[in-house]
């Protein structure tokens, strides 16, 4: 009689799992309701009621097709499935939460302040607000740049697995953009480590615009990375007093991620 309850669970269990391979994806990415949602493997093994090993599994395959994005311990949507719907509602979370912050960081020193995130190998530019006696900047909402050659993209990639960071840039470090640029994947891995070390603190010193130098941290949610904010000032300028600036910048936006956002 044991046996057969058993058996009689175990088809009820085979029955209401999902038969297809699109079936058991979309209950994956279903997972990850909210674009800044980041969710460990067994997270989504509870969230769905797929076996370990199946949504370990499926998870690698969108991690190879761009769907998802696996840094260290959690997934979270990567740069196709963003681009498919979610990056209006991510750009909104992280704008709201930064706007405030932001307009009084550039009030007070008066320089240019950006707000970025990262898609793929590079930062998108989400907001800016210019000081009164800012360096004008070439970049500009909307547009994108190296991740490696910035200080916002590398204050988010100390933040982030060496294996993504390996991922990405295997193939495209070598390509900087002025002869400040880190052009070795190596050198890469020892920049996040002093970035690390500094509490999160990232500077660039000409590595994407030669005449410009920035300082940048990341912002955070519950679960790590999200985006980051860089304020920019000239090449030769003194970058420490901006430093403590920029850092309680960042937990301020940061600590307004966690206060409204769900742990899963």
């Amino acid at each position: 009689m044991t046996a057969l309850l058993t058996d009689d669970c175990a088809v009820n269990v085979q029955n209401t799992l999902p038969l297809s391979m699109v079936e058991r994806m979309t209950l994956i990415m279903e997972a990850f309701d909210r674009p800044l949602a980041r969710l460990t493997l067994d997270e989504v093994t509870q969230h769905t009621g797929l076996p370990r090993s199946t949504a370990h599994r499926i998870l690698d395959q969108l991690v190879q097709c761009r769907w998802l994005i696996h840094a260290k311990t959690h997934y979270s949507l990567g740069s196709l499935a963003l681009t498919l719907g979610g990056r209006e509602l991510a750009q909104h979370e992280l704008r709201s939460a930064a706007s405030d912050t932001l307009q009084a960081l550039a009030l007070r020193t008066g320089l240019y302040v950006h707000l970025a995130s990262l898609a793929g190998s590079e930062i998108y530019y989400l907001d800016m607000f210019g000081g009164r006696n800012g360096q004008r900047v070439p970049s500009q909402v909307g547009g994108r740049a190296p991740a490696h050659c910035t200080a916002a993209g590398k204050a988010i990639l100390a933040n982030l697995s060496p294996e993504y960071v390996d991922n990405q840039y295997s193939n495209v470090i070598r390509s900087g953009r002025t002869d400040y640029s880190i052009t070795d994947i190596v050198a890469l891995h020892q920049e996040l480590a002093r970035i690390r070390g500094r509490n999160g603190l990232a500077v660039e010193r000409g590595e994407c615009f030669g005449h410009l130098a920035c300082v940048g941290a990341a912002i955070r949610n519950c679960d790590g990375p999200v985006g980051a904010i860089s304020i920019v000032t000239r090449h030769g300028s003194p970058m420490e007093p901006l430093a403590p600036m920029v850092l309680r910048a960042a937990r301020a936006i940061s600590d307004k991620l966690m206060h409204g956002s769900r742990v899963s």
